[in-house]
């Protein structure tokens, strides 16, 4: 907790002890975690030097005695994600994922392909079409300054996608790509806020908030207005998180400026 784009922060402990590290702390945020087999997680393994020098990258298995799931409703309803307790949880040294007190490292890069990852520019272009079908259904495609939005949103899809494709290209010709990882994870988390926006806007009312049945693949329960309009309202409120996991667009901002505009 309060470490989520402060990542050099993190206070979770894990104590070398022969053969095992003890862990004691407590993560945020652990999206899916109610199904989880296995965890990641970024330890506090020292407090010399840097931060940044001090934590380690350890592999638990969420079955070890200590480890409580307590889970977190998101705005939509949802038990997406979850908080996670290590109380003296036992872990075997060999779980260490590269180098002790090397986990900053791995981190970074991790993360860097976790941002242009989030920027999931297939998604956006499957909900781009799904926002038209909405919109002609409900009878709002007709109105000019509606579809004005949908033009706009579609061109930041494209402009995404040739971004995402750079970066991709210089990846695979050795060069330094994932400095403007911030810049995709920017632009993708807004555009699946605006898309979400719009279909919401598009149903009006018909966009139910907290209908958890009509996420159930076949749903046809009872409801007013096209079944397929249910979830909208809720899938809208879901999409709020998209700016701040991944490290906050604000961060991101920072990094952008930093490294790729040098100012």
């Amino acid at each position: 907790p309060g470490s989520g784009s402060d990542l050099a922060s993190v206070k979770t402990r894990a104590v070398r002890q022969g053969d095992k590290y003890i862990v004691n702390g407590q993560k945020t945020w652990t999206t899916l975690g109610q199904y989880g087999d296995w965890i990641f997680c970024l330890v506090r393994t020292s407090t010399e030097g840097k931060p940044q020098t001090g934590i380690s990258f350890l592999l638990i298995d969420m079955k070890s005695p200590g480890i409580t799931v307590r889970p977190i409703i998101t705005l939509d309803g949802e038990h997406e994600v979850n908080e996670v307790f290590f109380d003296n949880v036992e872990v075997p040294a060999e779980n260490l994922v590269g180098e002790e007190n090397k986990g900053w490292t791995y981190a970074k890069y991790l993360l860097a392909h976790e941002r242009t990852n989030i920027a999931d520019v297939n998604r956006a272009k499957r909900e781009l079409e799904r926002l038209k079908r909405i919109a002609k259904a409900e009878g709002v495609y007709e109105d000019t300054r509606f579809r004005d939005q949908i033009a706009l949103l579609e061109v930041d899809i494209v402009a995404l996608e040739m971004m995402v494709l750079r970066v991709l290209s210089a990846e695979t010709s050795g060069k330094n790509s994932l400095d403007v990882a911030g810049l995709l994870k920017i632009r993708g988390s807004e555009i699946q806020q605006r898309y979400t926006e719009l279909m919401m806007l598009a149903a009006g009312p018909y966009a139910r908030p907290y209908v958890h049945e009509a996420m159930e693949a076949g749903w046809q329960g009872d409801h007013v207005g096209a079944a397929y309009l249910a979830p909208l309202a809720g899938t809208y409120f879901n999409m709020r998180k998209t700016t701040i996991y991944g490290g906050s667009n604000e961060v991101q901002r920072n990094i952008v400026a930093q490294t790729v505009l040098g100012s």
